[in-house]
């Protein structure tokens, strides 16, 4: 079955940065977008970014553009995901998602809303 398994989150100061990655399992990588969505505290689940299963299409939610980058290599089946100047409201638990074979759209609604798979997430916490 599908397994996604984040690492890497933790506690960091304010400007500084960490990796996260997600080790995947379970189903054909390289054939599915993949992505990254968090909850804040008290919030709901907000999209971060998505990935193009080949790794060349990327897109980000507007509060993280410029400061985080997505990336993979489906030789290792991971997804991982740099996120740096990092603000106290970047603080959520981080899940790591998978879309449908084949999946892709220009349409926004689709990055946040499509994915078929969620990992148990990795925890970041932003504070001085």
């Amino acid at each position: 079955q599908v397994q996604l398994v984040e690492s890497g989150g933790g506690l960091v100061q304010p400007g500084g940065s960490l990796r996260l990655s997600c080790a995947a399992s379970g189903f054909t990588f390289s054939n599915c977008a993949m992505g990254w969505v968090r909850q804040a505290p008290g919030k709901g689940l907000e999209w971060v970014s998505t990935i193009s299963n080949g790794g060349s299409r990327t897109n980000y939610g507007d509060s993280v553009k410029g400061r985080f980058t997505i990336s993979r290599d489906n030789a290792k089946n991971t997804l991982y995901l740099q996120m740096n100047s990092l603000k106290p409201e970047d603080t959520a638990v981080y899940y790591c998602t998978k879309y449908p074979v084949g999946g892709w759209s220009a349409l926004p609604d689709w990055f946040a809303n499509s994915y078929n798979a969620r990992g148990q997430g990795t925890q970041v916490t932003v504070s001085s």
